[in-house]
C-alpha cells in the first residue's frame, strides 16, 4: 500500500474536530497490493509431489482429481478411502501403507511399506480438522458478516472431507471442507470405516458422462500437469544449486533423500536442541542435592541458638530463611535449558517461491523516542536506518517512530535520515554489508574488505562514507540550533508554527516520509514505509508514558498497515543482524507450532561497554542463562526491546486451544471392542457438539478453496463478539476495530486515503482510550513502570507462549548506561517497576489462576516481582560481620564436626551450580562473578530505594526522585566509565563499605592483643566481613575513578572514616586488658 500526503505534515485533533494537511496539494489515493499464490493440491492447497520416478503423484488413475499424497494418505486411513470428484475408491500405490479394503486389489506386493504408518504420523500430518486462510481485502462493513467460523490456515493440517453436513468428530469452532450432498452418495454423511462393515469397492464413472465434462483428464489438464512438472524440477533445481555452492561437480547423489518429493519447503522452520545430557543431567543432581544440603543447613540453624547473642542468630537465621526462598524462585526456572536452532532456507523455500510475490508476513516496526537532547538523534538515525535495510521484502516493512516529545528537533532529524536513506539502503543491499547502522559500520575494527569482490565497492564505500560524513554534520547542526527555543517558538519551512511547540498541550501528528508514490531509493527501488507519529496530548489526561505511546503505535498501525507482526525497539538499539526479522518469522509462520508463539524476545547485547564490564551491564547470565531456561518451559519473559509480537496478542486474545491427537486403533484387540468405545466416545461428544451444529455449518465448494476466500475475516479461535463489545474493548474507531478482526493484516481497500488518515489521527486522540480495555486488557498494560513484564505476563496468562531466538550474529545491539550512578539508577527503575506490579492486582502471586500460565514459568514472574525485597534481609546480613567484629560475638555457636560438614557441602554445592550453569550457558567466569558482585551492589542500593519509593508511590501518593550530580568526565575511550556522579543511592553500600572495614581492622588489632587463641574465632567473622567487601570492591572502584585521581568527596569520606576510627579506637582501647589495668609493687610508699 502506499500513502502520498504530498510530502507533508498532517495533524488534527479528533476531539476538536480538527485535520490539516500542512502545505500539501492533495491526498493521493492508496493503492493495496494482493498476492495471489497458486495452489495445486484441491484439499490442502500445497504442491503434489513428484515421486522417486520422476512422475507427478496421482492419487485417483479414473479422474486424475489433483491431491497431494498426505492428503491421499489421509483420506485412505481415516476418510471414506475415495476420491472426492469421482467417488471412485483410491487405490493403493506402491510405498502406501496397507488398509482395510486392499485385501481385494490386484497388485505388487509391497511388504516393506506394509503397516509403515509411523512416517505418515511423524511428518506433522495430525487428525484435527482443517481451517482455511481468510484474507481482508473486502471493506470492513461486509467483513462483519463473515467472520464467524473462520481461523488461520496453519501448516500441516487438512481440511476433514464431509458430505452434506458436518464431520461428528469436527468441534464447533472447527471449519471442515463440506460437499454438497447433491455431489455425495449415500446419505451424505462421512461414514468412518469399522470393521462390521463391507470394504468399499471401486466404483466406475457415470459411463454416459464424458470425462471432460469433470474438467480433468482433458487436454487442458494435461498440459496443466506438464506445468507442474516443469515447475517442480525448477525447484529442485533450485536445491541442486544450493547443495554444490562449493563448486564441485554435482551428480544427485548428495541430496538428501526428503529433497526429490520437495519436503524441504514443508519442513519445521525451527527445532529445539536441548542441553546435551551430559551436562543438564548433572546440573540438576546438583540442584537436588543443594536443595537437601540447604534442609539440613536451616534445621541445625533453628535448632543449635547462640546463647550470648539471641538477637544476632535469630535476625541471621530469618534472612537466611529468605534467602533460601529466594534462591528456590530463581533457581527451579531453569530446570529446562534449550537452545533453539532456525532454518532461514526453508522459510525462503516456503514462502518466496520464485517467479511470485513473496509471501512472508507484513511487519511493522515501532521506535520510540521522547527527549532528543537525552536521545541524541544521529543514534535514532541509526536505528532507523538499520530497520529500512534490513534484509526483507520492502514492500513488506513499516517502520513508525513515535516522538513522545513533540519535538521539531526529531521531525526534522527523521526527514534528513528519509533523504540519505535513499543512498544508504541500495548501498547496504548491494554489498550485503553488516551491520547496516552506518555509524557503527564505519567504526568496525576489521577489514572491511574481507568477502568483498565487487570491483565498485571501495568507490562506492568512499562516497557513502562521504555521504554519512554529511549527514552527522547536519544532523549536529540540527541539534545546535535546537539549543536555542526562539521565544515565539519553532516555524516550519513553510512559516507554519509548529504544532508541538507546546509539549503538554499539542495535537496528533502524522507524517509518512518514505512508502507513498513517488519515493524511491537513486536506484529507482522502492522502500519501505516511514512514517512520524506524535500523539495528541492535552491537560488533564493521563498519558502513561512509553506504554501509551507504544498503544498508540498499535493503533495508528493498524489504520496505516495492519501488519500481523510487531517489532518493537528502542531508539538506541539497532538491527545489528539483517536476517532478524526472518529468524522471528521461522518461529512465527512456522506451520506447526507458529500459531501459539505470542512473541520473539531476542537477547539484548551492547556497545561500548568496558572489557571488565564492571557493573555488570551485558547480564550475560540473566540473557544467556535465566532466559535459556525459561524458553523450555513457557517462554522467555518481555524485556521491552527486541522483540517481535504477533498482533493478535497484543489484542487480548486468548491462544488457539490445544487440539487433540485423533485416537488410535490397534489391531491386537477385537474390531467389536474398538467400535463399542467408539460408540461411547460419539455419544458424549454428540451431546456436547449438538449445540453448536447448525452455528458453525459451512460450504465450500472446491473451487472455492482453489481461488481463496476473499473478503473474509477471522479471529484465531475466538467466539463471534459484538460489535458493541467490540468498541467498548478497542474504541470507538469503524476502520481500526474491522482491522482487530483481521489475522493475517492487510488495510481495508474501500477506506479511502483521508478516511485513513483522519482514523489516524482520531485512534492517537488523548481521550481514545477512555472507558476501554487500553491498558487493562489489550496492549501494553499501564500500572507499572516497567511495562514490559507486566505485558509478557498477561500474554503468558491468556495461553501464550514465547519463543527466545539466539542467532550465531546478535540480532539487535544497543547503549548501555557505564559509569555507576546511570547503572544504579537503570536498576532503580526496573526494581522500581518491580515494587508497583507486586503492590498491584496483576502480582504474580494472586494473579491469573486459571488460565494458561505454567507454574513454573509463574515462580520466575513471581521472582521478577520479589526480588527488590530481598535488600532488606541482604543489607541487615551485610551489617553483621561489623556488628561481629565489634562486640566480639557471633552469629553460629561453636561450630562442630557436623555443622562443618554441612557448611562445606553448602558451599561445594553453591560453587558446583555455578561451575555447571557457566558450562551449559556458555557464560564465562568472569562475567558470572561480575553478575554476583552486582547482585550484591545493587540489592543494597538501588533495590532498596525502590521499595522506599514504590512504597511511597502506590501507599502515599508521593513521587520521589534521586538526582544525579555529575563531577567530572575525562577524555577518550570509555571515558563515560569514570565519570563521577553523586546521589542518593551511594549512600547505603557507603556506609556499609566503611563500617565492614573498620571492623576488620579492629577484629585484628583485638586478635593481636590478646593472643593467639583469639585468632581461631576471628577467621569466621573475617570471612563474614571480607566477603561483603569484595562483593563492593567494584562500587569502591566506582568512587575513586581513575586511580591518578582522588575526587574531593572521597577525601571527605577518608577524613570521616578516619575521626570514627580514633574514636572507636579510643573507646576500645585494645592495648589494654579487658579486666583492667595491672598494677605492680614497684617498691615505693606513695601514701607517705
Amino acid at each position: 500500500m502506499a500513502m502520498n500526503t504530498g510530502g507533508r505534515l498532517v495533524a488534527g485533533s479528533h476531539n476538536r474536530k480538527e485535520f490539516v494537511l500542512i502545505n500539501a496539494d492533495e491526498i493521493g489515493s492508496i493503492k493495496s497490493v494482493q498476492e495471489l499464490s497458486g495452489q495445486t493440491c484441491k484439499i490442502c492447497g500445497d504442491e503434489v509431489e513428484i515421486t522417486l520416478d520422476g512422475e507427478l503423484f496421482v492419487a485417483c488413475n479414473e479422474c486424475a482429481f489433483p491431491v497431494c499424497r498426505p492428503c491421499y494418505e489421509y483420506e485412505r486411513k481415516e476418510g471414506n478411502q475415495s476420491c472426492p470428484q469421482c467417488k471412485t475408491r483410491y487405490k493403493r500405490i506402491k510405498g502406501s501403507p496397507r488398509v482395510e479394503g486392499d485385501e481385494d486389489e490386484d497388485s505388487v506386493d509391497d511388504l516393506e511399506h506394509e503397516f509403515d504408518y509411523g512416517d505418515f504420523e511423524d511428518s506433522g500430518f495430525t487428525h484435527s480438522a482443517g481451517v482455511i486462510n481468510s484474507a481482508y481485502r473486502g471493506s470492513a462493513s461486509s467483513a462483519s458478516t463473515s467472520r464467524h467460523h473462520h481461523s488461520s490456515s496453519q501448516g500441516l493440517e487438512f481440511p476433514l472431507l464431509t458430505y452434506g453436513d458436518e464431520d461428528a468428530e469436527t468441534a464447533y469452532n472447527e471449519n471442515a471442507i463440506i460437499v454438497p450432498p447433491y455431489a455425495s452418495h449415500g446419505n451424505g454423511i462421512h461414514q468412518p470405516n469399522s470393521g462390521t462393515t463391507t470394504p468399499l469397492h471401486p466404483r466406475p464413472m457415470v459411463p454416459e458422462k464424458d470425462l471432460a465434462l469433470y474438467g480433468y483428464g482433458s487436454v487442458a489438464w494435461k498440459d496443466r500437469m506438464e506445468e507442474w512438472k516443469r515447475r517442480q524440477e525448477e525447484n529442485l533445481q533450485v536445491v541442486k544449486h544450493q547443495g554444490s555452492s562449493d563448486g564441485g561437480d554435482f551428480d544427485g547423489s548428495e541430496i538428501d533423500s526428503d529433497l526429490p518429493t520437495m519436503d524441504e519447503g514443508r519442513q519445521p522452520l525451527s527445532r529445539k536442541l536441548p542441553i546435551a545430557s551430559s551436562k543438564i543431567n548433572p546440573y540438576r543432581l546438583i540442584i537436588v542435592l543443594r536443595l537437601v544440603v540447604l534442609g539440613l543447613f536451616l534445621h541445625y540453624r533453628i535448632l543449635n541458638p547462640v546463647p550470648d547473642a539471641q538477637g544476632l542468630w535469630m535476625t541471621s537465621v530469618i534472612c537466611e530463611i529468605w534467602f533460601a526462598v529466594s534462591w528456590i524462585l530463581d533457581q527451579f526456572p531453569k530446570w529446562y535449558p534449550i537452545e533453539r536452532e532456525t532454518y532461514l532456507d526453508r522459510l525462503s523455500l516456503r514462502y518466496e517461491k520464485e517467479g511470485k510475490p513473496s509471501e512472508l508476513a507484513d511487519i511493522d516496526v515501532f521506535v520510540s523516542t521522547v527527549d532528543p537532547m537525552k536521545e541524541p538523534p544521529l543514534i535514532t538515525a541509526n536505528t532507523v536506518l538499520s530497520i529500512l535495510a534490513v534484509d526483507y521484502p520492502v514492500d513488506k516493512v513499516s517502520c513508525y517512530v513515535s516522538d513522545d516529545g513533540a519535538a521539531m528537533l526529531t521531525f526534522e532529524a527523521l526527514s534528513e535520515t528519509s533523504e540519505f536513506a535513499r543512498k544508504w539502503v541500495p548501498f547496504s543491499k548491494k554489498f550485503n554489508i553488516e551491520p547496516r547502522a552506518p555509524e557503527w559500520y564505519f567504526c568496525q575494527k576489521m577489514d572491511y574488505l574481507k568477502n568483498k569482490v565487487h570491483p565498485a565497492f571501495v568507490r562506492e564505500r568512499r562516497a557513502i562514507k562521504r555521504e554519512y560524513e554529511e549527514f552527522k554534520v547536519r544532523i549536529n547542526r540540527l541539534v545546535a540550533m535546537a539549543e536555542k527555543v526562539p521565544e515565539e517558538g519553532w516555524t516550519m519551512q513553510d512559516g507554519t508554527p509548529w504544532p508541538g511547540n507546546n509539549v503538554r498541550d499539542h495535537p496528533g501528528m502524522i507524517q509518512v516520509f518514505l512508502g507513498h508514490d513517488g519515493v524511491r531509493d537513486i536506484e529507482g527501488n522502492e522502500l519501505p514505509r516511514l512514517v512520524y507519529v506524535s500523539r495528541e496530548k492535552r491537560p488533564g489526561f493521563e498519558h502513561h508514558k512509553k506504554a501509551g505511546a507504544m498503544n498508540s503505535l498499535i493503533r495508528v498501525s493498524a489504520v496505516l498497515s495492519n501488519a500481523p507482526y510487531l517489532l518493537n525497539v528502542d531508539c538506541d538499539h539497532y538491527i545489528n543482524n539483517s536476517k532478524a526479522m526472518r529468524e522471528a518469522m521461522c518461529f512465527m509462520m512456522d506451520p506447526t507450532s507458529g500459531n501459539k508463539i505470542c512473541y520473539v524476545q531476542f537477547p539484548q547485547r551492547f556497545d561500548g561497554i568496558d572489557r571488565h564490564d564492571r557493573y555488570s551491564n551485558r547480564n550475560v547470565v540473566f540473557f544467556d542463562i535465566n532466559m535459556k531456561g525459561l524458553d523450555g518451559l513457557q517462554g522467555p519473559i518481555y524485556v521491552g526491546t527486541g522483540c517481535v509480537f504477533r498482533r493478535q496478542a497484543l489484542y487480548g486474545f486468548d491462544a488457539p486451544a490445544k487440539k487433540k491427537r485423533p485416537s488410535k486403533t490397534c489391531n491386537c484387540w477385537p474390531n467389536w471392542c474398538c467400535l463399542l468405545c467408539n460408540s461411547r466416545k460419539k455419544n458424549k461428544k454428540d451431546k456436547k457438539k449438538s449445540k453448536h451444529r447448525e452455528a458453525s455449518k459451512q460450504i465450500h465448494a472446491l473451487e472455492t478453496i482453489e481461488e481463496g476466500i476473499e473478503g473474509e475475516m477471522s479471529i484465531i479461535g475466538q467466539p463471534l463478539i459484538s460489535q458493541e463489545k467490540l468498541e467498548k474493548k478497542f474504541g470507538q474507531s469503524p476502520v481500526f476495530v474491522n482491522s482487530t478482526l483481521v489475522q493475517n493484516g492487510g488495510a481495508p481497500m474501500s477506506v479511502s486515503s483521508t478516511s485513513r488518515l483522519q482514523e489516524a489521527i482520531h485512534v492517537i486522540s488523548c481521550g481514545y482510550e477512555d472507558k476501554t480495555e487500553w491498558g487493562k486488557e489489550v496492549g501494553w498494560i499501564y500500572g507499572s513502570v516497567t511495562e514490559d513484564i507486566l505485558t509478557g505476563f498477561k500474554m503468558h496468562c491468556h495461553g501464550w507462549r514465547s519463543v527466545y531466538c539466539m542467532p550465531t550474529r546478535p540480532a539487535f545491539k544497543g547503549s548501555a548506561p557505564i559509569n555507576l550512578s546511570d547503572r544504579l539508577h537503570q536498576v532503580l527503575r526496573w526494581a522500581l517497576g518491580s515494587v508497583e506490579i507486586f503492590l498491584s492486582k496483576h502480582c504474580p502471586i494472586w494473579y491469573g489462576y486459571g488460565g494458561g500460565l505454567n507454574w513454573l514459568e509463574r515462580l520466575s514472574y513471581i521472582n521478577s516481582v520479589v526480588y527488590p525485597w530481598t535488600s532488606i534481609p541482604l543489607i541487615v546480613y551485610c551489617t553483621l560481620p561489623a556488628i561481629c567484629l565489634l562486640t566480639g560475638k557471633f552469629i553460629v555457636p561453636e561450630i562442630s564436626n557436623y555443622a562443618g560438614i554441612i557448611f562445606m557441602a553448602l558451599f561445594i554445592s553453591i560453587a558446583a551450580t555455578g561451575i555447571l550453569e557457566m558450562q551449559w550457558g556458555k557464560v564465562g567466569i568472569d562475567d558470572w562473578w561480575r553478575n554476583e558482585q552486582f547482585w550484591v551492589i545493587g540489592g543494597v542500593s538501588a533495590h532498596f530505594f525502590s521499595l522506599i519509593q514504590g512504597l511511597l508511590k502506590v501507599l502515599a501518593g508521593v513521587s520521589t526522585n534521586f538526582t544525579v550530580t555529575s563531577k567530572g568526565a575525562d577524555d577518550g575511550e570509555f571515558s563515560e566509565l569514570y565519570v563521577f556522579k553523586w546521589t542518593s543511592l551511594l549512600i547505603m553500600p557507603t556506609t556499609l563499605l566503611i563500617i565492614n572495614v573498620i571492623g576488620v581492622v579492629v577484629g585484628i588489632a583485638d586478635a593481636v592483643n590478646n593472643g593467639y587463641e583469639s585468632w581461631g574465632p576471628l577467621f569466621g567473622r573475617l570471612f563474614f566481613a571480607i566477603w561483603v567487601i569484595v562483593h563492593l570492591y567494584p562500587f569502591l572502584k566506582g568512587l575513586s575513578g581513575k586511580q591518578e585521581r582522588v575526587p574531593t568527596v572521597i577525601v571527605i569520606w577518608s577524613v570521616l572514616l578516619a575521626s570514627i576510627l580514633t574514636l572507636v579506637w579510643v573507646r576500645i582501647n585494645p592495648f589494654v586488658s579487658r579486666d583492667g589495668p595491672i598494677l605492680e609493687i614497684c617498691g615505693l610508699d606513695c601514701d607517705n
